[in-house]
């Protein structure tokens, strides 16, 4: 079964074209995801003109791969936002989030949306001992920050029995967020914003304002990059963590499970709620949260699976797929104006519905003027007492990868490239180079480089979503090297002729694996060498353009 989220199966939003030509506006937005959009409809509604690219297409990264769930809190814990920073801090992330989720659910009154906007109560509830503590802890942080909660001494089924007592947080909510997505950018286009599709982001200047794609132009006073983390190479990148982890969803034949976000702490550690569409109810788990790149995908997958299905009592899930996700060091997200010039918003953790319309909010704002809640995101910042630990962390790992890929890897037991078998991805050996090879089913043979474009870092093989996934950054690239998402601007490079006049050495097949998503439509390696003629036709034709 292929990769699919539930939110793309039950959405149909018309497609755009990929720009061409070009184009003149005031702010320039890269990405339509949660972010992009809220940022371009409130700017347009302020008067200014303004164009949207996306990679791939509207909502089809984090924003349409995530729960629906929209709450207050946070998913690493106010207790843990109290401990870092303090009350004060966590109170406001409290209030700007509930401002966040009421913007939300006033679009969704406005504009008579279907995206099945509901208010619901969160739950959060122990599966061990070992988690029962936690919860009184974050019922003081809860108060501490502002927030109504309570106690209850069950949840329903077929949630399983909760260790002691549960958390409830009233007054949250959940909605469809694709079906938003096509709300969003419906209205935003009605007040004057340009939606292109299919149109990555392949050079950008914060300086004279201009945003190439591979058949277009734009030129803008602003720039925001709306892609999830930033693209291009950022200060920032440094210090985040960068996670995926699995979604399913269970068609239920009986009763649903009443409205409402679960949230079973301990382990296995699941996110629950119940979805229904079109006359069919649905139970979606997500979890095993894991580090892009530096995992065996497929026995994490299986576990996931295993754990629903035996928590809950449950069949063969009718659709999986997968989300990424950066973590900040200082557990709070940068939103706004960074020192090269672009407007950006990352570090969200699992938190992006409402973390992602903050800053849509906020961008906005910080374009015509202020906004409020700047100073407790700003881009700038640099808290080493509160991000150190985690950015020491962040970068051991990347060493040891490094280390891992570049020494102890060129020792691997052997096997040949042309023993792929179809649907095998492995790094290979040609000499002294190591390319990333992978047969398809047709049995066509892939070659690419394995070095990451980013930062040249070496990709791993993700035998679930079948990408080539960064532990770096979180760049991920398509079996014949597109970029998937993360930060990389540049596809991975052909190396079949590489492949056809070296001898075959020794190769390593790898199932360790890996989000708003840059993805590109994927290009064989003919299309992709038409691809770059084009551009540098088309770069050639528009370099005596003014800016």
């Amino acid at each position: 079964m292929g990769m699919t989220s539930l939110r793309a199966a039950t959405s149909t939003l018309p497609h755009r074209a990929a720009l061409t030509g070009r184009i003149q506006v005031e702010v320039i937005v890269v990405g339509a995801g949660i972010v992009g959009l809220t940022t371009a409809l409130i700017l347009a509604q302020q008067g200014r003109s303004v164009a949207v690219i996306d990679a791939h297409r509207i909502g089809r990264g984090a924003t349409g791969g995530s729960t629906g769930n929209l709450y207050a809190t946070v998913a690493d814990g106010l207790a843990a936002l109290v401990k870092k920073w303090d009350a004060q801090t966590a109170r406001a992330v409290v209030a700007s989030r509930t401002e966040a989720i009421a913007w939300i659910e006033q679009q969704t009154t406005v504009r008579h949306s279907d995206c099945a906007f509901r208010r619901c109560p969160m739950f959060q509830y122990a599966i061990s001992e070992q988690a029962e503590g936690r919860l009184q802890d974050e019922l003081d942080a809860a108060r501490l920050a502002g927030m109504a909660v309570d106690w209850t001494d069950h949840v329903p089924k077929p949630l399983p029995v909760p260790c002691g007592r549960v958390l409830v947080l009233p007054g949250q909510a959940q909605f469809h967020p694709l079906r938003y997505m096509h709300a969003l950018a419906a209205h935003a286009e009605q007040c004057g914003v340009q939606v292109y599709e299919h149109s990555p982001a392949m050079e950008l200047d914060a300086g004279s304002g201009v945003v190439r794609t591979p058949a277009g132009r734009l030129v803008g006073r602003h720039i925001v990059l709306a892609t999830h983390t930033p693209i291009g190479f950022h200060f920032i990148q440094a210090g985040m963590q960068v996670r995926r982890e699995y979604g399913l969803a269970f068609r239920l034949g009986g009763d649903a499970l009443a409205p409402g976000i679960f949230w079973a702490l301990g382990m296995p550690r699941l996110s629950v709620r119940s979805f229904e569409t079109d006359g069919q109810r649905y139970l979606l788990c997500i979890g095993e949260h894991h580090e892009t790149g530096r995992h065996d995908a497929a026995a994490a997958l299986a576990r996931l699976i295993a754990e629903a299905q035996t928590a809950l009592q449950l069949g063969e899930p009718a659709w999986r797929w997968s989300a990424q996700h950066y973590h900040s060091p200082d557990e709070l997200p940068y939103i706004g104006q960074d020192s090269a010039g672009f407007y950006v918003a990352t570090g969200f953790s699992t938190d992006g519905l409402v973390y992602g319309t903050l800053a849509g909010r906020l961008i906005a704002d910080q374009i015509n003027g202020e906004n409020r809640w700047s100073e407790l995101y700003r881009v700038r910042r640099f808290h080493p007492e509160r991000a150190g630990s985690n950015m020491f962390k962040a970068n051991a790992g990347v060493a040891k990868e490094f280390f891992y890929d570049y020494v102890t890897h060129r020792s691997a037991k052997p096997a040949q490239a042309q023993a792929l078998a179809p649907g095998q991805g492995a790094i290979v050996r040609l000499g002294h180079e190591r390319v990333a090879a992978y047969r398809d089913a047709a049995g066509a043979l892939h070659v690419v480089s394995a070095v990451c474009t980013h930062m040249k870092c070496m990709v791993h093989w993700n035998a679930v979503e079948r990408s080539w996934d960064c532990p770096r950054h979180g760049s991920r690239y398509s079996p014949d090297g597109q970029v998937l998402e993360g930060p990389a601007l540049s596809p991975l490079r052909n190396q079949l002729v590489l492949l056809q006049n070296h001898e075959v050495g020794e190769c390593h097949p790898t199932e360790t694996a890996s989000n708003d998503t840059r993805g590109r439509p994927a290009m064989s390696a003919r299309q992709s060498d038409d691809e770059g003629a084009r551009r540098n036709a088309s770069d050639a034709a528009s370099d005596g353009d003014s800016q």
